[in-house]
This record gives structure tokens, C-alpha cells and sequence, in this order.
């Protein structure tokens, strides 16, 4: 072949490859393998034949998505989110920027939504919701009394409220805001969260509340109520009712970590030390990378002057959660007494 077939054929070539793809960008690259497969091979040549269809970059998107593959998943939703800006759209490219963790890109793609669906709130609580994760409290605060003000009913707006503020730490108020929600709407969420609110400030309407839940789960299934019993009882020190609650939520679910923690702690609490180190043992069988877990197996090998099984506790401890002052705080003290 001379040197002028050989130009002509590359220059071919190059025109065939861009005209297969070059509609379709999301189509190339890292991950052509995988938007090559057979399964994208019916909507990759629809998308190439009509390139304007939103529906189709949105139906990709969506088994991008069920695959995990986000980041691809996230240019089509883009792409039809430009193409055609419809509710339904909007509401999974949200959710995308939240998964890959792109707070400025969703707050951006909210506002943009708000101005399409004005009557829409959920892309208003969703936008209260994006200020509490960044850290502008005050933003959504003032957002979700806005939405109370043209409708105190909307109990949806009322759990989120209180929700932002447990979290301000203004526990009357959140407990106000979720039982208002609650009343509103009775369901398990709901109820749950307000119990543990009440059963954090030794209220015993949190029992009531648990109980309730309890008689309206015929299954049997749910451990939660009997957790936030077990956390009431123990903050009001009766720890032996605690761990009754305890085991009760454990044989509901023996992966339940925090339950296995809160049932130690109601042993130690006692000064019974050998119930508590086995009880934070198991803990640490069921979920071997929970830093509290060790953290308490060193509480109580300190407490019985067992102070090298102590420290090796509390600096795996440490290491499993760099932010774990206690458990610094905990190493130093031992270590400086030996």
C-alpha cells in the first residue's frame, strides 16, 4: 500500500470511529468496556440514532446506576437533565451528586430545579437538607419554617426540621418539631426517633412510645424499640431493666454492634467487669473495626489494673478512629502512670 492509500484509509478510519461515537461521548474512554457490554448495546445505538432523546440517556443512567458505575451514570443524568428538565430527572441526578459526595453541583442543580418547579417541595426540603450536610444550619432552618409557614401539615417538613434540630442540639425544640411530625403522620420512622429523643432526656413517654411500636409489629421483627428502651433505662441507672432490653434487641438482631456496647456499658456502670469485657468482646466479633468496641475492652482492663492489655486496646482504638479523643486521652492517662 503507498503512502497516499495509507493516509486516505487512516483519514477513513478516523471519520468511521468518530461517527459511531462522537455523539455519544460517555461512550469512550476509561470505561468503554463496560458501556460496550451487550447490556448497553440496544440504547448506545438508539442514543447515537437520536441523540436529543432525553429519555434515553436517562434510562442509561439508570443501569449505570444499578451497576454502580455513578460517575458514567452521572453524565448522562446531566445530559438529559439539559435535554429536557423534567421532575423525575431531576430528583436522580440529585441523588447521583449525593452519592459521589459533589455538595456544590447539587446545591447548584437544586436551585436550578426550585426555578423550574417552584410548587414542588421536595426539591425544597431536599435543598434544607444540602445546607444541614454543609453546615449551614441557620440556611435551612430558616427554609423549612418558610415551607411550615404556607403549610403546617406538611409532616414530612416537620421530621426534617427536627432532625436539624437534635442535631443544633436544641432537644426541646426537636422534640416539639418531631412530634408534631408524628402526630401528623404515625409511622415507625417517626415514633423511633422521638423516643429516642425522649429517652436521651430520661422522659419516660419514650417507653410508651416503644411500646407502641412493639404492638403494631406483629412480624416481630423490628430491635429498635427495645434498644431506646434499654438507652432510657440505663440513663435513669436502672441498668439491670437495661440489659433485659438489650439482649431482648440482640435476639432481634445479633449483628446490632451499638446494642452489645450499650449492654457492656450497663455492666461496667455496675463495676461488673467480667460481664462487661465479654459482652464488648462480642462486640468486637460482630463488627471487628468498631473503635468503640476497644475502646471499652480497654476501659475494663484498666479497671481491673491490667494496664498493657489496656493500652493495646485503646490504640486499636485509635487507630480504627483517628478523632477518637477519648481514647487518646485514655492512653495518656495510662501511660503516665505506669
Amino acid at each position: 500500500m503507498n503512502k497516499s492509500a495509507t493516509y486516505l484509509f487512516v483519514f477513513l478510519s478516523m471519520h468511521w470511529l468518530l461517527g459511531c461515537h462522537g455523539a455519544d461521548p460517555v461512550g469512550s474512554g476509561n470505561e468503554s468496556i463496560i458501556m460496550r457490554s451487550p447490556s448497553f448495546a440496544g440504547l448506545n445505538d438508539s442514543i447515537r440514532q437520536f441523540p436529543k432523546d432525553a429519555s434515553l440517556y436517562f434510562r442509561r443512567a439508570e443501569l449505570l446506576s444499578q451497576i454502580n458505575q455513578h460517575e458514567l451514570a452521572s453524565a448522562d443524568f446531566k445530559r438529559s437533565w439539559e435535554l429536557k428538565p423534567v421532575a423525575e430527572t431531576g430528583l436522580h441526578y440529585i441523588s447521583n451528586l449525593s452519592i459521589l459526595g459533589r455538595p456544590a453541583e447539587k446545591l447548584a442543580l437544586l436551585r436550578d430545579c426550585i426555578q423550574h418547579f417552584p410548587d414542588n417541595l421536595e426539591f425544597r426540603r431536599l435543598l434544607g437538607e444540602t445546607y444541614a450536610e454543609s453546615g449551614r444550619s441557620k440556611d435551612a432552618l430558616q427554609l423549612y419554617n418558610n415551607l411550615l409557614q404556607k403549610d403546617s401539615l406538611d409532616f414530612e417538613t416537620w421530621y426534617e426540621k427536627g432532625l436539624l434540630l437534635e442535631e443544633m442540639k436544641d432537644t426541646s425544640e426537636a422534640i416539639r418539631a418531631l412530634s408534631k411530625a408524628f402526630h401528623l403522620q404515625p409511622v415507625n420512622t417517626y415514633a423511633l426517633e422521638l423516643a429516642h429523643l425522649y429517652a436521651e432526656n430520661k422522659d419516660p413517654l419514650a417507653l410508651a412510645i416503644c411500646d407502641q411500636v412493639i404492638a403494631n409489629d406483629p412480624a416481630r421483627q423490628l430491635p429498635d424499640p427495645f434498644f431506646i428502651k434499654g438507652i432510657y433505662y440505663s440513663n435513669t441507672t436502672q441498668y439491670n431493666l437495661a440489659v433485659l432490653q438489650f439482649d431482648s434487641c440482640i435476639r432481634r438482631d445479633w449483628k446490632f454492634s451499638d446494642a452489645y456496647i450499650e449492654k457492656g456499658i450497663a455492666f461496667f456502670k455496675q463495676n461488673n467487669y467480667d460481664g462487661a469485657l465479654n459482652t464488648f468482646r462480642m462486640a468486637a466479633t460482630v463488627s471487628n473495626i468498631n473503635p468503640d468496641a476497644y475502646y471499652w475492652i480497654g476501659r475494663c482492663y484498666e479497671a481491673v489494673n491490667k494496664k498493657e492489655e489496656a493500652i493495646q486496646n485503646y490504640e486499636r482504638a485509635a487507630a480504627l478512629d483517628k478523632n477518637f479523643k477519648e481514647a487518646r486521652e485514655a492512653l495518656r492517662r495510662v501511660r503516665s502512670v505506669e
